[in-house]
């Protein structure tokens, strides 16, 4: 049996396809000294390399423009316009001539710019660091003769498993799904951006590898098991053998699922509950529509911004918001407002922070760049006009927050009404509970908000103060701690007595176990990544209020994690059986 490297399953699913790496990193570059015979044929070689990386980022930015548009795909002029500056191209000519090769002439003087952007007390020039990081990694890798320096070369069919250290939102945008099968990361937990896109797109992922970008190249023949959380590299012909059978059976199973996509979703009392869809992407909104979902829970509209060099308009923002709307004819879409940094953001002046999730970010940025937030409001009060739009504010903890931003709406509507903009003005307004302070305040919102959302990935981060997104602490993100279901039952609870819609849009709602758990502590409205309804819907099929609500009461007295999981598990076995269990766990 092949080396068999243990990660966390972040996406279900098994694949088989060759490895492609992706070290989107500065590589090290040693010091070489060349004879003065060299230096032409050395600058020359320079020459070239610049010339190949700016054909392969105009390959990229051609990519990008068909699949995102020309707004995303900007990025990459700038980057070109980098590599084409006379004197960038005449600092690394001089230090060559000085005896220097030249990746090494490149490193220092890259090294030096990068510092001296990073350091400049104009915005635009430190907006421009990410933009020369880029390009740094880039052409030595070039210079380097390191292979697969990026994804792009990847044709549609390759069938690929994409092998990288983290993928990050601006590398996101640069990839091809029909050319990648699966998904492998070092870096990443079961709730971080990796995972959460992977499931979005319905590509089997591992995360949390830790080091499989050291025990793999290019090329490697590998088996993905993003249900079990494996990678195994260079299998035998009787594992695979193995692997293709649990593919057939996993294959199955989710094809006997979709045929719930047209039932209700009602529990064996009669009890109704309303799945929903996470949506990350516009073009991802008709394959959600036909997953079952009866709506859209939770429109992460993060995508509008990273990876790019200005902030969307608001013509952009409200055609990106139309096209879900349109593909939900008439059901209710649920779009959160920004929920990202300054860090993020394709404009300038603010500082680098140490710790982003505790800093200046979601509902703080907008409230405090009030007409950067206005863009956003003025396209979502007029993609209202198309359909069912409801609004959600992020990592809100005050009442304060939620009358600030419902004065800023209200301003937005009176711009558009000034303009003659057709545009709602009565949009319901709701916030995200994902803080243990908003759990515990929840009471003081219920004058002021139409509904409550519960983001359980935050929620846990924060009770339980684990970084969701460090694979080290995996074991520790517990999101059956009973301290985060006794605060999601509070919130419930005062939802419940003020009458206010009350739902679920983080992971833990696509968790066999937890969504149980969920159900029993009266949650009735789910939202969950369109891939996961199925089996989400089968569980909501095979449980009854009653019991579900028995087995949550046992699993909110437990002291710890796993008591709590096996009064879930044990009551959840009680209605559907162990071997369903295992299944849908399997497949979540």
């Amino acid at each position: 049996m092949p080396a068999t490297l243990i990660g966390v399953p972040a996406s279900p699913g098994i694949v088989v396809g060759p490895a492609h790496l992706l070290r989107w990193e500065v590589p090290e570059v040693r010091a070489r000294v060349i004879e003065p015979q060299e230096v032409d044929a050395e600058i020359q070689r320079l020459h070239v390399a610049i010339d190949a990386a700016i054909d392969r980022l105009r390959a990229v930015k051609v990519r990008v423009e068909k699949k995102a548009g020309p707004a995303e795909a900007a990025i990459f002029d700038v980057q070109i316009e980098i590599l084409q500056d006379g004197e960038l191209r005449s600092r690394v000519e001089m230090l060559v001539r000085q005896s220097l090769s030249a990746e090494r002439a490149f490193d220092l003087v890259m090294l030096e710019w990068r510092e001296h952007f990073g350091r400049s007390t104009n915005p635009m020039m430190r907006e421009r660091e990410g933009d020369l990081v880029d390009v740094h990694i880039r052409l030595l890798s070039l210079l380097l003769n390191l292979p697969d320096h990026d994804p792009v070369g990847l044709e549609p069919g390759s069938n690929a498993i994409l092998v990288t250290h983290d993928l990050t939102p601006s590398l996101t945008i640069q990839l091809d799904r029909r050319a990648i099968a699966g998904i492998a990361t070092d870096a990443g937990t079961r709730t971080s951006h990796v995972a959460i896109l992977a499931r979005s797109l319905g590509l089997p992922a591992v995360v949390g590898l830790i080091d499989a970008t050291s025990k793999l190249q290019t090329g490697d023949s590998v088996i993905l098991d993003g249900t079990n959380g494996t990678l195994i590299p260079r299998p035998t012909a009787a594992v695979l053998a193995q692997f293709a059978d649990r593919a057939r059976r996993e294959a199955a199973a989710q094809a006997e699922l979709a045929t719930l996509a047209d039932a209700d979703a009602i529990m064996t009392d009669g009890t109704l509950v309303t799945l929903l869809a996470n949506v990350d992407l516009p073009d991802e909104a008709v394959r959600a529509a036909e997953s079952g979902a009866v709506g859209v829970g939770l429109m992460r509209t993060e995508f509008l911004v990273v990876g790019r060099t200005t902030m969307p308009s608001e013509e952009e923002q409200y055609e990106a918001y139309v096209k879900v709307v349109a593909a939900f004819k008439g059901l209710p879409v649920v779009i959160r407002t920004y929920d990202i940094g300054g860090d993020k953001l394709p404009i300038g002046g603010f500082p680098h922070e140490p710790n982003p999730f505790l800093g200046w970010r979601a509902i703080r940025m907008c409230l405090d760049e009030p007409e950067l937030f206005k863009v956003q409001l003025r396209a979502l009060l007029r993609a209202a006009v198309h359909g069912d739009v409801r609004i959600m504010l992020p990592l809100v903890v005050s009442v304060e927050e939620v009358r600030q931003a419902r004065y800023l709406l209200q301003e937005s509507a009176a711009e558009l009404t000034r303009r003659g903009v057709p545009h709602r003005s009565d949009v319901p307004l709701g916030v995200m509970v994902e803080t243990p302070a908003a759990a515990m305040s929840a009471d003081s919102f219920v004058n002021d908000v139409s509904f409550f959302s519960i983001g359980t990935n935050d929620l846990v981060q924060y009770t339980l103060a684990v970084d969701r997104g460090n694979a080290s602490l995996v074991t520790r993100y517990t999101p059956l701690h009973p301290a985060v279901l006794r605060l999601i039952a509070r919130t419930v609870e005062v939802a419940h007595a003020a009458k206010l819609e009350i739902s679920v849009c983080g992971e833990m709602a696509s968790h066999p176990l937890m969504a149980y758990a969920l159900l029993g502590l009266g949650i009735r409205t789910l939202s969950v990544s369109a891939g996961g309804i199925p089996a989400l819907k089968r569980i909501v099929r095979g449980v009854s209020a009653s019991a579900s609500a028995a087995a949550a009461m046992a699993a909110l007295a437990a002291a710890t994690p796993r008591e709590a999981e096996q009064a879930l598990r044990t009551g959840l076995a009680g209605e559907v059986g162990e071997e369903l269990i295992d299944g849908l766990l399997g497949l979540a």
